[in-house]
């Protein structure tokens, strides 16, 4: 089961800042590293995340997730096309998986993912996107369509997630409203704390 508060950072530094403040499910999404820089950030990830009992979720990096261990990844659209399927299952890491439109989610439903991400749900500045928003009708039909956990990404700050999660999602997967925060400890707080009021 995903905890309802899902963070994704941009590397060791803000993992490790994160984990003390009580997150228990984490991203670690490193972009534009050379491979040693990214073996050792997803190393230390692990070792972080088994210290304060985080599940750790690594993004794109297959190859590295397996050779060192991890039991998480969560693969983009582009990341399928490159990705090993049959040697992640021997592994056996646990796949999330990012999906925005209809064929996208028949692929990723046919990978037996622990979760799908639908995105974006509103615009989102953190990245260029092709895909307009998908908004929470979008999401609410997708509820009906599918059995496992769906995680909602895109634009999603804490005075959003109440009305997400009344449309369906099983999770709130956050960036920018705790990357660019002036004061990301006391946002993450409030998070967690408003999390827990948030049925299922």
């Amino acid at each position: 089961m995903l905890d309802r508060f899902y963070p994704i950072v941009p590397d060791i530094q803000w993992l490790e800042r994160l984990l003390p403040w009580g997150v228990k499910l984490v991203q670690l999404r490193i972009k534009d590293r050379e491979s040693a820089a990214v073996r050792d950030q997803i190393r230390r990830g692990m070792e972080a995340a088994a210290r304060w009992d985080c599940q750790l979720i690594v993004n794109d990096y297959w190859r590295e997730a397996i050779d060192l261990g991890a039991d998480f990844i969560h693969l983009g659209q582009e990341d399928l096309d490159q990705a090993d399927l049959a040697a992640i299952r021997r592994a056996g890491l646990k796949i999330g998986v990012s999906t925005h439109d209809e064929a996208e989610l028949e692929r990723g439903l046919s990978l037996d993912p622990e979760y799908v991400a639908l995105g974006p749900i509103y615009e989102t500045t953190l990245k260029k996107m092709r895909w307009a928003p998908q908004g929470l009708p979008r999401l609410g039909q997708w509820r009906k369509r599918v059995a496992c956990p769906l995680v909602a990404i895109g634009g999603i700050t804490l005075e959003r997630a109440a009305g997400v999660f009344a449309a369906g999602a099983d999770s709130v997967a956050v960036v920018t409203d705790i990357v660019r925060q002036a004061d990301p400890q006391t946002r993450t707080e409030h998070w967690l704390r408003q999390s827990r009021t948030w049925s299922r």
